[in-house]
């Protein structure tokens, strides 16, 4: 199917078609980065800029990777770098980015829909590259793309997401692709960051971690999110980690060809063992590998989506 969108904003607004466009687009994008020459032109003369007004590594790293794959030229700019520590507006940087000649903006920021704002005020496209607690999409692109390789679809597996509900853009964006793609979704965690309101997206909510496991195919662990206060939401990490950590006996029943996943970074020992971390169920590094590929793919076709 064709993809008309000139933004990637948001996992919950694009379609089955749309998503699994994004994923048929990335496994040509994997093959690029096989080769001897790991490099196309795909979008030779176009300006990406990477606007990151919140800290990130792998992300960012992974987003202008893929840029330089496609033979875009890239710019990056952090908070501490923009104008915006002198008072400039989220909107007026990226009009002075634009009129300097950027064709897609890949925004990340710490307020919800902040990209929202920009592609409604900006002709350039738009990529959420994670906005507040709301969503990252291409993290869950990568979980989808990353599973239906493993396990040759999506449709009718259980998904569990383990942890930091409330908080977390990942686990948002993951309910949202995993139910489009047609799985089943369990979340569990303590009571305080496990919102009654999220069985509304189509959820089945647990808070006991053994019980949430049984039968389930893929588990996603979420991050320990200091800086949006997860910490705030149970006693200690200790009890967090004790209760909702995962590790060989837990894992033990979930079923025999369970794969485990993590967006990272790990909190070792805290939301899982280094054991289950280095276990071949585990496909953490497979995730990293294959966010080159999405990205590349949502770039390329932001770029040739429909610009109005």
């Amino acid at each position: 199917m064709a993809f008309n969108r000139k933004n990637i904003l948001s996992l919950n607004e694009l379609t089955q078609g749309e998503i699994e466009t994004i994923l048929d687009t990335a496994e040509s994008m994997k093959e690029v980065s096989s080769r001897d020459v790991k490099k196309v032109p795909a979008l030779k003369g176009i300006t990406v800029v990477n606007l990151f007004l919140e800290p990130s590594t792998r992300t960012r790293s992974s987003f202008e990777i893929a840029e330089k794959r496609l033979s875009a030229d890239v710019l990056n700019f952090s908070s501490s770098q923009s104008s915006i520590v002198k008072g400039e507006s989220l909107v007026d940087t990226a009009k002075n980015l634009e009129a300097m000649g950027a064709t897609i903006i890949v925004i990340r920021h710490s307020m919800s829909g902040a990209p929202f704002v920009l592609a409604r005020e900006i002709n350039s496209s738009v990529i959420n590259a994670g906005d507040g607690s709301h969503e990252h999409p291409s993290q869950a692109l990568i979980d989808l793309f990353t599973i239906r390789q493993i396990k040759g679809g999506i449709k009718g597996l259980n998904v569990l997401i383990v942890g930091d509900i409330l908080n977390s853009r990942v686990a948002r964006s993951d309910i949202f692709g995993f139910l489009k793609l047609g799985a089943n979704v369990r979340i569990v965690g303590p009571g305080s960051i496990v919102p009654k309101y999220f069985e509304d997206l189509g959820v089945q909510i647990f808070y006991s971690l053994e019980e949430s496991l049984v039968d389930v195919d893929v588990v996603i662990m979420l991050r320990v999110q200091a800086e949006r206060k997860s910490l705030e939401f149970f006693p200690s990490l200790r009890e967090y980690s004790k209760f909702y950590g995962l590790n060989k006996d837990k894992l033990k029943i979930a079923k025999k060809d369970v794969t485990v996943m993590h967006p990272g970074p790990i909190n070792r020992g805290v939301e899982l063992s280094s054991e289950i971390a280095n276990d071949p169920k585990s496909v953490i590094l497979d995730q990293v590998s294959n966010g080159i590929a999405i990205r590349m793919a949502m770039l390329y076709l932001v770029s040739t989506g429909d610009k109005h």
